[in-house]
């Protein structure tokens, strides 16, 4: 079988801000609003679940470049919302590119673009584990 990737996919991603996604909590400020951290992580997340039905067995992705901004503080309780496209496919059909933006409730807080790589799931976890007999 081919991964069935190409441009147009779409993830979404819906969560309400708890205390323990705030800067304050996550050790990148001492401000008690919604981390950029953790908002990476939402984008990481939509793009990475929006595609998975699409690879063959065995395969996932895994974050290579993030680019975004986050332009916008949003408090504890309120809703975000985490919207992602692909855009592009390598070649290779490895590297997939995404245009991503993140909302909350009074508008948009962060945007940009997040690249993932298709790996063996199985073959980059051995790889990195290699890593602890090489040392």
């Amino acid at each position: 079988m081919i991964d069935m990737l190409s441009a147009g996919i779409r993830g979404y991603h819906e969560f309400t801000v708890a205390r323990e996604q705030l800067a304050s909590s996550v050790g990148s400020g001492s401000v008690d609003v919604f981390a950029t951290p953790m908002m990476i992580a939402a984008i990481e997340y939509t793009a990475s679940r929006s595609v998975a039905a699409e690879l063959d067995d065995g395969k996932t992705t895994v974050g290579t470049l993030v680019n975004i901004t986050h332009a916008a503080a949003t408090p504890e309780g309120m809703k975000v919302r985490v919207e992602t496209e692909l855009t592009a496919v390598s070649a290779n059909g490895r590297i997939l590119t995404f245009k991503a933006a993140a909302y909350d409730e009074a508008g948009l807080i962060g945007e940009g673009t997040h690249q993932r790589a298709v790996v063996y799931k199985a073959r980059f976890e051995a790889k990195a584990a290699s890593k602890l007999s090489s040392g």
